[in-house]
């Protein structure tokens, strides 16, 4: 499972002009599945974004979690997170999970968010979806639950 984790001073993502998720400050996630995943590696990486220290202190150092500055988080979907592009230009996508599969995994790593107590706003899986944001830093984090990276 890969993420794609930004802090942010706000997000939101709509689909088809409704807005489906918003959060003030906190934690934008674009979270991939791989075929290989499974809720091992879904609640690992819930446990390791829920307590990622990317927030800074009084002192100006991040060592703050999301639940510590009682932040948000906006979990969408980006199967693109598994293009391998190292052949030609067009990417394949092998090496994500099957959509039944990688949606039930996305709730998985939803749910395991919200049992921590932090609020987690969504985007719709398996739609087009709008997202905006305000990447406060700029913080950007990638994360790989088998940590290729």
């Amino acid at each position: 499972m890969r993420a794609v984790v930004q802090r942010v001073s706000e997000a939101a993502v709509t689909v088809a002009g409704e807005t489906t998720g918003v959060i003030p400050k906190g934690l934008m996630v674009l979270l991939g599945v791989g075929k290989s995943d499974t809720e091992v590696d879904a609640v690992y990486l819930a446990d390791k974004i829920v307590n990622l220290r990317i927030f800074e202190d009084a002192e100006e150092k991040m060592n703050l979690s999301v639940a510590d500055v009682n932040g948000e988080i906006l979990v969408v979907s980006q199967f693109t997170l598994y293009g391998d592009v190292r052949k030609g230009r067009r990417p394949g996508f092998d090496q994500a999970a099957p959509p039944d599969e990688a949606e039930r995994l996305y709730e998985v790593f939803i749910n395991r968010c919200r049992e921590t107590g932090v609020k987690v706003e969504t985007g719709r899986f398996r739609t087009h979806m709008m997202v905006s944001l305000t990447n406060d830093g700029p913080v950007t984090i990638l994360l790989d639950s088998q940590k290729q990276f």
